[in-house]
């Protein structure tokens, strides 16, 4: 049964669009002209991060960050740019009975915002930058496994995408849940590895409310 459940924070509760675009002004560089040429990069299967370096070869996104942030300008993410189906997608999870989660690839920062956010919402925060390991190295999910009071595999994982989240999850035995929005979801949502690699698939996370009840229903 599905007795937890861990969220990754890009694109499956944070919207980045207005990020991205802030990524896009601090290169100097037409947003939709940032935008157009990380579709590209991602539909080749390559690492988001080459979009930087195709716009100012030798990019550093850590370095940049650092320098955002002195610059006044750090990244920054907040209710505004949740997905409108998290709250309450959240609330009806745990009015379900279930342990929650967030982790994902974030730093420091980003972390003490998603405790802000929320504080009363999940049983548990953590992040790459807190692990020490990133998606999608198995350690990562041996992470999740070690701090969630279940076992693995009644712990499902919400990502949106099929490289970073669902294939490493399900390697470390968990189910899956890849909800459709963002630009890696969009790309790679009609793939075979899409289609049969997650144990759910979701245009919306008030959907896994039913699609838990009924799994867990059959394995009573």
């Amino acid at each position: 049964m599905i007795r937890a459940v861990m969220f990754d924070v890009g694109e499956c509760l944070v919207d980045e669009t207005r990020e991205y675009g802030t990524w896009a002004d601090w290169l100097q560089v037409p947003r939709h002209t940032f935008h157009a040429m990380f579709g590209a990069v991602i539909a080749q299967g390559r690492d988001y991060r080459e979009t930087f370096q195709e716009f100012q070869p030798g990019f550093d996104l850590y370095t940049e960050r650092e320098k955002r942030a002195a610059a006044g300008q750090p990244e920054h993410f907040g209710e505004s740019d949740l997905y409108p189906d998290v709250r309450p997608a959240l609330a009806q999870l745990r009015a379900d009975g279930l342990w929650l989660g967030i982790a994902g690839n974030q730093t420091i920062r980003a972390g003490g915002i998603l405790r802000q956010l929320f504080t009363d919402d999940v049983d548990l925060i953590g992040t790459s930058d807190d692990w020490g390991a990133s998606k999608p190295d198995i350690a990562f999910f041996d992470r999740i496994a070690e701090v969630a009071p279940f076992d693995v595999e009644e712990i499902l994982y919400v990502g949106d995408r099929v490289d970073n989240d669902l294939r490493p999850a399900v390697a470390v035995g968990m189910p899956t849940a890849l909800v459709r929005r963002g630009p890696w979801a969009t790309i790679q949502w009609a793939s075979q590895e899409a289609k049969e690699l997650p144990t759910f698939r979701v245009e919306s996370l008030l959907e896994l409310s039913g699609h838990i009840a009924q799994f867990n229903g059959t394995r009573r």
